[in-house]
């Protein structure tokens, strides 16, 4: 697993099937994650905690946030080099 900061670096990381991607602005979590009772489940809640408590700890650091941020820019259509 990487260690990422919160809206710092553009950077991945997976906690079991779940993938964390990071941005400037913004936070992708996507994937799935099952936490079974047993080791790998607890192992697995515990690294999901600690990835949001530190989101929640930036967001809270971060003073005036605004009330929303804008939608990404829609993706571009290009032309098929290959066809």
């Amino acid at each position: 697993m990487t260690k990422l900061v919160p809206f710092a670096d553009a950077a991945s990381m997976a906690i079991g099937g779940l993938t964390v991607e990071n941005g400037a602005d913004r936070m992708a979590l996507y994937g799935s994650l099952d936490l079974t009772r047993d080791k790998q489940g607890l192992a697995h809640a515990r690294a999901l905690q600690a990835m949001v408590t530190e989101v929640v700890q930036v967001l809270e650091a971060a003073g005036a946030l605004p009330d929303a941020v804008a939608p990404p820019a829609a993706a571009k259509s290009v032309p098929n080099p290959f066809a």
